[in-house]
């Protein structure tokens, strides 16, 4: 949301940003970030949850207050704030953009499917769009009377994160990945995913994961890692910030991710553009911008992600192409690529029937 706001700003765009979130300064009301209004519409709810009970109420004073052209939302599985907010430009006639940050699984689709029956918000001239072509398809799916969805993939600056060439330890395999330790992100399995590769590799090459985040499934991890004897193999780093990220993909050839509910996969986006061949699942958004043997290796199945790295960890000469490929090709991904999607995807919008 801050990226693609200080973008528009740049390209000229009014930008205000409306949110449920808790400010690091200011609990509620509207403070200033780079240059971008934000009017934090909060409540206090245990946990500090970003809901509000009377979103529609609050967002429909706000856009009084400050007319604008287009209300962009974007929501991910369970967002109740962004579906106030729908609510809330609809009764004001505002145009309304909706991109989901996420993918409808067998327990969101339900859910979507009610909220249409009841809310009849596809009906409202909304348009619906997606950060992937595999998450555009789910929406499809749970709405099949829903005009086309749009994809918007996120964006990136390639520039913060090119790094210069390295030389590849034919005796190593230095792996890397950035997530919340969190279940959905699938920590544990990554583990597994280490542990079999390097019993299909044998001693050598020796892989090293280094594990950027933090999160309640770290303990876990970290026992995991302590009963299994695989010390020597995975680091935790704790978070990290964009400058402690670099530094450990300065030091990695791959990056791995084992998400299978990735709607898209910024982390992953970022390793990419770093020169990294990445790993991952095929049923993910990451396909948006990884394929099989051109930006790294996609794989069905955990053991095919092992058998990916086992691959990698042997052939180098596929590792040194993966990653020249990625080196010398920015991802379309870029954002002045991306802010061109997305004026479209507004024009669109505007001229809904």
């Amino acid at each position: 949301m801050r990226a693609l706001a200080m973008q528009q700003m740049a390209a000229g765009h009014d930008v205000r940003i409306l949110t449920a979130t808790l400010g690091a300064s200011t609990r509620a009301g509207v403070e200033v970030i780079d240059g971008i209004s934000i009017s934090r519409i909060t409540a206090r709810i245990p946990g500090d949850l970003p809901i509000h009970p009377r979103t529609r109420h609050n967002v429909v004073k706000a856009l009084r207050e400050h007319p604008v052209d287009i209300v962009h939302v974007h929501v991910g599985v369970v967002s109740p704030f962004a579906w106030g907010a729908i609510r809330a430009a609809h009764e004001l006639s505002i145009p309304i953009l909706i991109t989901v940050h996420g993918i409808w699984g067998p327990l969101a689709a339900p859910g979507y499917r009610l909220s249409e029956m009841v809310a009849k918000w596809s009906k409202w001239g909304v348009q619906v769009s997606a950060v992937s072509d595999i998450a555009a398809s789910h929406i499809a799916a749970a709405l099949p009377g829903l005009q086309e969805v749009l994809v918007l993939p996120n964006g990136i600056d390639p520039a913060n994160w090119k790094l210069p060439a390295r030389n590849h330890d034919a005796a190593t395999l230095n792996l890397v990945t950035v997530m919340r330790l969190a279940p959905r992100k699938r920590a544990l399995p990554l583990l597994k995913i280490i542990q079999a590769a390097q019993e299909r590799i044998g001693a050598t090459p020796h892989l090293l994961l280094r594990l950027v985040g933090d999160g309640p499934e770290r303990s876990r991890a970290e026992s995991f890692v302590r009963q299994h004897g695989l010390g020597g193999i995975v680091s935790f780093t704790g978070r990290l910030d964009h400058g402690g990220i670099r530094e450990v993909f300065a030091m990695s050839d791959v990056y791995v991710q084992p998400s299978v509910k990735e709607s898209f996969g910024i982390a992953a986006l970022e390793a990419r553009s770093a020169g990294l061949p990445v790993i991952a699942r095929s049923q993910t958004g990451t396909t948006q911008f990884i394929h099989d043997r051109r930006e790294g290796l996609l794989a069905a199945t955990d053991s095919g992600m092992a058998d990916a790295i086992a691959t990698l960890a042997t052939d180098r000469a596929l590792l040194a192409q993966l990653t020249e490929h990625n080196r010398l090709n920015e991802p379309e991904q870029s954002w002045p690529q991306v802010l061109i999607r997305v004026d479209e995807a507004y024009a669109r919008t505007l001229h809904l029937d």
